[in-house]
């Protein structure tokens, strides 16, 4: 909806009038609605929901129920997760449809007449709510071969005057009829599509037009000579509608279409980590506007118009909307091109920075001079680097209570730190080895959906004791090089300065663990494929990875609130292995780049975990950050592969989480972004970091990724977590939510106005009367209208995940009185996209060949009783009434 809508708006009344009634006559039908046909494997399921909403929102608006999509259409994304197809379900499709899978999958499943069947997306959710059906379209996008007519098309126009030297019109009947015949055999009904336009087409509507009017004209005039062959112009739902009709049983697919290849040694899982920093820059925009959304829902229209100005959320809505599409979060646009959705998402910030600004000074009743400190991952800040006192507000946009440590970067100073209520909380300033600048750590305790308010000051005349000189960097010396806190005990290697070991306290478990970097060169091709590596593709010119380096040069920093090792393998990468206090996960911050590409190598950089655990071959993905799904070495579950890339034919997306596990230890490791990632031998976990080739891989990018300027240095985490099998999720679930929703931190010169005169300040707020419990997720808190907020609530685990606790079990919330800044007064509940009432939504059914499903009866909505099934997402629309000041 993205161009259309931008089409839309520059329309007469006249023009938006007519359409308006091609419309209403179902003339002209919408597919899949969303604001862009979004990437499936470098997604998020949030982003996914939220760019979905904006583009149905915007149908619903302009044209009512009528405008509304009743079928899902991703015909050029690369691969498709399962969770597309689950939350697509409970978008409420009837079906779906696309264009690309696996041409070995494909192949089967025309011998099997396996192209339409039933998808059961949800291993948690009850059937049907997270069945989909789903038809794989005959010719992936296109038209068929030599009935393409529109400027880009060589193909030769419908003449069918006999006279003419030109004429073809029976050459062109015949062939389409055989045509007809042969797509057929693979579909199961009599009825099958013909998709009549692809990439860059309809420049000219009028020749396609012009030629399809004469073809179906004199194909359907063969039915005088007994063709059976009827063909019509028809649109994607009427296609879904008739086979509906015809009652058949349908068999049902419960994995996912990743990887996906279009031929030998093509896989396309290098874009699955293409363009890191992008891909980060999306992730941390996505936490943003949640917070954005969430302070303008829990401030009222003050957030909007204040002291600061006009605040808005919707430029990064939009933003964040559009980097979903398939070649932008995927990493597979030219440079300039992500040099724009990065631009995009930049300029989105700036109205959201007012927005909390205003929402800050309102919820706090105090107005100070707000700054927004983006460049903290590099230890910049004007502000703490040269202020003698400031204020530092955290905000936490999780439903529970979070301990974080806040780092800012700081001048050589001792400081005082004071939380809300005036005690003062320790504080470190750590000296970083890489640069020798200062940091100022300190622990700050922030309530549910609400901030801290904590003091910082110079203590005047003092400055930091100088630690002893030592090199920058040295090769490890001491014997003893190990961190540890209250739960975790990690252990380097002194000679090599590689982790070695790493001990859950808690639990009791040691691992035996080796990571470092290694790089792949990427293929230029050879005498088996002509195929490179490029910004898509994934194609090693070797198996086997090699090292960057043997050794790091490493240094120790250990005070009472952080204690790291840094590692330098090289002169462009390099890696901080952290503990905090009370943190039960292990964290490490790599650096890598700029790539070095001068030895003509194109190079794809991983990270890797090394362990002596007992896989068999097994390892387990996220689908879009949200259920898990297994996955086997060199194996498909629906048919038998003919494995010809043994490493770039085993990766594949990973959100947020990877795992590995012998049935009694697991070992997770938590991303920060999207990455390609897998397990290629037992007890081992990599994850591709960086990749810069010198090739176009021929997918239509059309230029090298050769990344420049901001995107060739990429700084992230991994947060590695090592546990009992058995309550390895409560771990990796809880964190994987703090790792997405991460506090914001705005900091503010002292002093300050009051915002009303008669309320005294606060320095602490929750939105939240209590705390959520920990299996829920606030998925969704947002302005809908001038009175109305969108609401979502998410079950965060899956059937059975807890194995020894209740966090799997259903949960009822009671929603009257739960939040603090404002009463609902009315609540209706909708399907997910919340673009139609949960109460009169209904969808197609299909029977399935596992027997018969039963749809939900309906039940009475009472806000003082909401339950949640294991990984149900609910969806609301709450009226409000806003709490007066006081």
């Amino acid at each position: 909806m993205a161009f259309f809508s931008r089409w839309w708006h520059q329309q007469t009344n006249a023009t938006q009038d007519v359409v308006r009634d091609l419309v209403r006559q179902g003339r002209l039908e919408f597919a899949n609605g969303g604001w862009v046909m979004n990437d499936e494997a470098a997604t998020h399921y949030g982003a996914i929901i939220d760019q979905m909403t904006l583009g149905l929102r915007f149908l619903e608006d302009t044209f009512g129920s009528d405008g509304r999509p009743h079928v899902a259409w991703h015909i050029d994304p690369f691969g498709h997760s399962r969770e597309q197809a689950s939350l697509f379900a409970q978008m409420g499709f009837d079906g779906f449809f696309f264009g690309r899978l696996d041409y070995q999958d494909k192949w089967v499943r025309k011998k099997k007449l396996e192209m339409e069947q039933v998808w059961r997306a949800s291993a948690s959710l009850k059937p049907p709510a997270a069945d989909l059906f789903t038809s794989v379209l005959p010719n992936m996008y296109n038209p068929p071969e030599n009935l393409c007519w529109d400027v880009l098309c060589a193909d030769k126009p419908v003449v069918e005057d006999p006279r003419s030297p030109e004429y073809n019109a029976k050459e062109l009947v015949d062939y389409f009829l055989k045509l007809a015949t042969a797509q057929g055999q693979f579909y199961r009904t009599n009825h099958t599509v013909m998709t009549m336009g692809s990439d860059f087409q309809y420049e000219n509507a009028n020749m396609w037009f012009k030629n399809l009017d004469k073809l179906i004209q004199l194909v359907n005039a063969q039915q005088a000579n007994g063709s059976r062959v009827n063909v019509l112009y028809s649109t994607p739902a009427c296609y879904l509608w008739e086979l509906n009709k015809a009652n058949l049983t349908w068999s049902v697919k419960q994995d996912d279409f990743f990887p996906y290849a279009d031929g030998p040694h093509m896989f396309w899982t290098g874009y699955f980590s293409s363009r890191p920093a992008l891909k980060r820059y999306e992730r941390l925009s996505y936490n943003f506007l949640q917070v954005c959304n969430q302070l303008e829902a829990l401030a009222g229209p003050a957030a909007n118009v204040g002291p600061y100005g006009s605040g808005d959320s919707a430029p990064l809505n939009e933003a964040m909307a559009v980097l979903q599409h398939h070649d932008a979060v995927s990493g597979t646009s030219q440079q300039h091109v992500a040099d724009d959705y990065a631009r995009q998402l930049a300029a989105g910030w700036g109205p959201c920075e007012v927005l909390l600004s205003n929402a800050l000074a309102r919820l706090s009743g105090s107005k100070v001079e707000f700054t927004f400190c983006r460049n903290l991952n590099i230890s910049l800040c004007p502000l703490s680097q040269t202020a003698e006192s400031f204020q530092v507000t955290i905000y936490n946009p999780l439903g529970r209570k979070v301990d974080w440590m806040v780092r800012l970067p700081v001048s050589k100073h001792i400081f005082l730190v004071k939380d809300p209520s005036g005690t003062v909380v320790p504080n470190n300033v750590v000296t970083m080895p890489s640069s020798n600048g200062q940091e100022l750590l300190f622990s700050a305790s922030v309530p549910a959906l609400g901030f801290s308010i904590y003091s910082v000051t110079q203590v005047p005349g003092r400055s930091p004791r100088a630690p002893v000189p030592q090199p920058r960097f040295q090769k490890p010396s001491s014997r003893d090089l190990t961190i540890q806190n209250e739960y975790i005990w990690a252990r380097f290697d002194p000679d090599t300065g590689l982790l070695v070991e790493m001990k859950n306290l808690e639990q009791d478990l040691l691992l035996p663990i080796r990571q470092t970097f290694y790089w792949y060169n990427a293929s230029t091709g050879n005498n088996l494929s002509t195929q490179v590596s490029g910004a898509y593709i994934f194609r090693p010119n070797q198996q086997e990875p090699l090292l960057i380096s043997h050794w790091a040069q490493t240094r120790l920093v250990k005070t009472d609130l952080v204690q790291e090792v840094h590692q330098n393998f090289s002169a462009w990468c390099s890696q901080v292995v952290r503990l905090y206090p009370g943190q039960r996960h292990l964290e490490l911050e790599w650096t890598v780049g700029p790539i070095p590409v001068g030895d003509g190598w194109g190079k794809e950089v991983i990270s890797r975990f090394d362990t002596a655990l007992e896989t068999k071959g097994l390892f387990f993905t996220d689908s879009n950050g949200r259920e898990i799904l297994e996955r086997r070495r060199n194996y498909r579950p629906t048919w038998k592969l003919n494995q010809t890339e043994p490493v770039a034919g085993n990766y594949y997306p990973v959100n947020s989480r990877i795992y590995i596990t012998d049935q009694n230890v697991q070992l997770t490791v938590l991303t920060d972004r999207s990455q390609g990632g897998s397990s290629l031998r037992d007890g081992s976990i990599e994850l591709m970091v960086h990749r810069r080739l010198l090739r176009d891989d021929a997918r239509g990018v059309g230029e090298p990724l050769l990344e420049s300027e901001s995107g060739l240095w990429v700084r992230g985490r991994h947060l590695v977590l090592l546990d009992k099998a058995q309550t390895a999720a409560v771990r990796h679930r809880l964190e994987a939510e703090k790792e997405l929703l991460a506090p914001q931190v705005v900091l503010a010169r002292g002093g300050g106005t009051p915002y009303h005169l008669e309320v005294a300040p606060r320095k602490q707020f929750s939105g939240l009367r209590r705390e959520l419990p920990p299996s829920v997720h606030l998925l969704t808190l947002a302005r809908w209208g001038p009175k109305m907020l969108l609401l979502r609530l998410e079950h965060q685990f899956a059937v059975g995940e807890d194995m020894s606790g209740n966090l799997s079990s259903p949960v009822t919330l009671d929603l009257r009185d739960l939040f603090s800044a404002f009463t609902i007064t009315n609540l209706k509940e909708t399907t997910l996209a919340a673009n139609q009432l949960q109460a009169s939504a209904s969808r197609l059914q299909w029977t399935p060949n596992t027997g018969p499903t039963l749809k939900p009866s309906p039940c009475r909505l009472d806000p003082a009783s909401i339950t949640l099934q294991p990984m149900e997402i609910r969806t609301f629309l709450a009226s409000v009434q806003w709490e007066e000041d006081g």
